[in-house]
């Protein structure tokens, strides 16, 4: 009974919390400068970048260099949307959905390759994808890249444009976020872990290592289309530099700093993202990438799985040991001691008595 009224307790904690998470998150722009608002809003499409690329790498297992391509060709089939005039909806759709058919035709050639070969494979994609978008110049507008503006605050809306294009990322963002939950803790999530942690094992259970890799590879390139389509809501230009392989090396260090295998470490590896540049450029730009290699090299020495394991690293040392308990069959401490010796008893008598 108590241990279901303490779960009962727990479970309606974590509901008042994710309620107010949500309030708080609802309610922010409407009292926030727009600086403050455009900041959360460029979280809110890294974090799904880095969620896509958690997916593949933090759970299962798959080395993946090349997420910025994804992010890149998300936005350039928006900004192509929007000039076309279609509807928003169906941007969105094509962005998640034609990025998702570029990650699967690599994936079916990549999954088979492991270690350096799919790591060359994935880095290829980006370094391929910037003299691409700059030749195919109808599409993507070259060099000088493409601008198109459809975040614009509708007037029955009565916000401002950074508040509108808040909401816009926010609606993106948790749909994806609660996907992948729902995801990694399904059998999917499980046909991940295991293909991670033994590719024989996964085969000898009826799991397909290939066509598992190529599920996530997949899905990924979905979250990167998606984040592509935020980055356009919030930047409203893209070019050939979103596909700069920099980007997408600067992408694999928040997935790692932010926790690898977590939902949560996504959203602060969104975070790191957006807020370490800025902070480091205001010290010293001449330093900025310096100060990230320390960054992440401290993060990686200190906390192996991410900043998200930090508040579980700092409860360690106030846990108390739990009592060693007794090997089987030892006998409770009182008569497990010895007795003390006991006195000498006195000595028998050997005098024989005469029975006269």
């Amino acid at each position: 009974m108590a241990t279901l009224s303490s779960s009962l307790r727990s479970r309606g904690a974590r509901i008042a919390l994710i309620a107010v998470v949500a309030i708080v998150l609802l309610a922010a722009p409407l009292f926030m400068p727009a600086i403050a608002n455009l900041t959360l809003v460029r979280v809110g499409v890294y974090a799904v970048a880095v969620l896509g690329l958690n997916i593949v790498m933090g759970y299962a297992g798959q080395v993946n260099l090349g997420q910025i391509f994804f992010v890149g060709l998300g936005a350039y089939v928006t900004a192509y949307g929007v000039k076309q005039g279609w509807n928003i909806l169906i941007v969105l759709i094509a962005a998640c959905v034609i990025a998702g058919i570029v990650g699967l035709l690599v994936a079916l050639a990549a999954a088979r390759l492991g270690g350096l070969a799919i790591a060359m494979v994935t880095i290829a994609l980006p370094i391929v994808g910037v003299p691409l978008a700059k030749r195919l110049d109808t599409f993507t507008g070259g060099s000088q890249g493409i601008s198109a503006i459809f975040s614009t605050a509708p007037d029955w809306s009565g916000l401002f444009n950074d508040q509108w294009q808040y909401y816009i990322i926010l609606v993106v963002a948790a749909a994806g976020f609660l996907l992948a939950r729902a995801l990694v803790r399904g059998k999917y999530g499980r046909a991940f872990a295991v293909v991670k942690d033994n590719e024989a094992v996964a085969a000898s259970m009826g799991i397909s290592p290939y066509w598992t890799k190529v599920l996530a590879f997949t899905i990924a390139s979905v979250y990167g289309g998606a984040s592509g389509f935020l980055y356009l809501a919030a930047v409203q230009y893209t070019s050939p530099e979103t596909l700069s392989f920099g980007h997408s090396i600067s992408l694999l260090a928040a997935m790692v700093i932010g926790g690898a295998g977590s939902i949560v470490g996504s959203l602060i590896g969104g975070a790191y993202y957006v807020f370490v540049p800025q902070f480091t450029n205001a010290i010293d730009p001449n330093f900025t990438t310096v100060s990230q290699g320390v960054i992440l090299l401290a993060v990686l020495f200190l906390l192996p799985e991410g900043l998200v394991s930090l508040p579980r690293v700092l409860r360690r040392p106030t846990r108390r040991k739990p009592a060693r308990a007794a090997p089987a069959g030892t006998p409770p401490s009182s008569a497990a001691s010895p007795d003390p010796a006991p006195q000498n008893p006195a000595p028998a008598s050997t005098e024989r008595h005469d029975p006269s």
